[in-house]
């Protein structure tokens, strides 16, 4: 029990010495931080300050580009059909699907047998015609002799008969004379009507022989149309599209063939929105002539091809907006119809105006300008266009600003900065020439050897170290790498 009563009383006293070292320490510890603090208040945080991209607004002319999506059309395209129904028994030189053809060249022939046939009988008819109308004429001539001898023996027998009324009124002549010329003078009479009857049917003989004659005409024109119609040709340069015809096959009357296609007559076709409209008329309404580029993407590359806005679209369309505009295209090499192309219209130029970065503007319409003591404050601004990555803004109250070109959540008005210019980033400090050491005869050849005999050295890199180490001064950094290798 003694034992136990004394194991208490040291663990008791040994415990009491620990607290008191520890309270002593902490003592020790709160005076030097007391003498080290001086006393002195506690110092105000230091305001943050954050970088800032910045650039000068300066206005220019610019000139805005609307970019639109749009299709190759052809603005000269004949469609081919057969002229009438036939078998096709030759296809022109070179013709068939996709190849060019020449105003002028024939693209196929049609069996011509029949129309040969009718031609030929309606010019045998109108021979025929002819021949008829040439007896006409000299029948009307000689019913016309006829005409004038009957009235000249009219008149004859009307002076008989008045010879013999003379003769009787002085009492010389008899009754029986006056009357035998009476008689005689009416069938003279009689004799005149009846040739007036015939030359009245020759002239109708000769009028229906006209008429015949003429339908004829008519016929026989229609043959040889027929026959000309066995033969189809190019009506201008062009490119055939769709075209399957062969040798042999039978056609319908206006059975389609295929396309004939001005691959130099080109237009596109592209839809914009009303307010980009506004942009491209004039006070009058009316469309402006401007320049459009069609750009074609193909394989990596582009093809380009001018032209102008040439009219509008005369309705909008069910379920559509905006306008749908049409450029005639110049100059379209290596485009085809079809060709899905981008479009882009200059704009008329707006002569003073500032482009900025998109990522400066604000959905608010503001952008952050630096202000005295770079600080930040935020102007209002007139979004004039939006030109792929950047905004067109108006330069009134903007021109001569260094403006924030990105803006994040961190930055807003009141804000110090440090501007950072892009023409600052280009003024970098000049990199430092590197250290050149002159090597002893000795020094060099043990480096030359080490290098010559490292197998491991890609050749090109051995050529270039062992001609550094035959100049007179070598750089310091490959001479210590070297000799870091060689162990020295």
């Amino acid at each position: 029990m003694r034992f136990f009563r004394r194991s208490l009383t040291g663990l008791m006293l040994l415990a009491l010495t620990l607290a008191l070292l520890a309270m002593a320490g902490q003592t020790i510890r709160a005076a030097f931080e007391a003498k080290l603090a001086g006393n002195r208040p506690g110092q105000p945080a230091n305001e943050r300050v954050f970088s800032a991209n910045v650039m000068r607004a300066e206005a220019t002319a610019f000139t805005p580009v609307l970019t639109a999506f749009g299709e190759v059309r052809a603005r000269r395209t004949l469609e081919l059909r057969a002229p009438s129904a036939g078998t096709v028994i030759e296809l022109g030189a070179g013709v068939e699907d996709g190849a060019s053809v020449t105003a002028g060249q024939l693209l196929l022939r049609l069996d011509p047998a029949d129309a040969t046939t009718a031609r030929d009988l309606a010019q045998s008819d109108m021979t025929r015609a002819e021949a008829e109308l040439r007896d006409a004429k000299a029948a009307l001539l000689l019913a016309r002799d006829d005409v004038a001898a009957a009235q000249t023996q009219a008149n004859l027998r009307k002076q008989a008969l008045d010879r013999q009324n003379d003769l009787q009124a002085r009492k010389v002549g008899s009754a029986s004379a006056v009357e035998t010329a009476a008689l005689a003078a009416s069938a003279a009479d009689q004799a005149v009507l009846s040739r007036r009857s015939a030359l009245a049917t020759a002239e109708a003989r000769v009028t229906q022989a006209e008429t015949a004659l003429s339908r004829q005409a008519i016929t026989l024109a229609e043959a040889e149309r027929a026959l000309r119609d066995t033969e189809l040709f190019a009506e201008f340069d062009g490119v055939l599209s769709d075209f399957n015809t062969t040798q042999g096959r039978i056609l319908g009357s206006n059975e389609r063939l295929g396309d004939l296609i001005d691959p130099d007559a080109l237009e596109t076709a592209f839809r914009i929105s009303t307010a980009q409209f506004s942009r491209l008329i004039d006070a009058s309404g009316n469309l402006i002539p401007a320049d459009v580029t069609a750009a074609l993407e193909v394989s990596e590359a582009e093809l380009i091809a001018t032209g102008h806005l040439s009219r509008v679209g005369a309705a909008v369309g069910a379920g559509q907006t905006g306008r749908l505009l049409y450029a005639t295209l110049t100059a379209a090499p290596g485009f085809r119809p079809g060709d899905f192309v981008t479009i882009r219209v200059s704009e008329p130029a707006l002569p003073s105006a500032i482009a900025l970065p998109a990522t400066a503007y604000n959905a608010d319409g503001t952008v952050l300008v630096l202000g005295a003591d770079d600080r930040l404050e935020s102007l209002s601004v007139q979004l004039l266009r939006r030109q792929g990555d950047d905004v067109i803004l108006a330069s009134d109250g903007l021109q001569g600003r260094d403006v924030v070109r990105e803006i994040s959540p961190l930055l807003g008005p009141g804000i110090k900065v440090n501007p950072v210019r892009p023409n600052a980033a280009s003024q970098t400090t000049p990199k430092a020439e590197p250290e050149m050491v002159a090597l002893t005869p000795e020094r060099r050849a043990a480096l030359i050897a080490f290098v010559e005999a490292n197998d491991r050295m890609p050749a090109d890199a051995k050529t270039r170290i062992l001609a550094q180490l035959a100049e007179e001064a070598v750089p310091a950094q490959v001479i210590k790498r070297l000799e870091s290798r060689m162990g020295g």
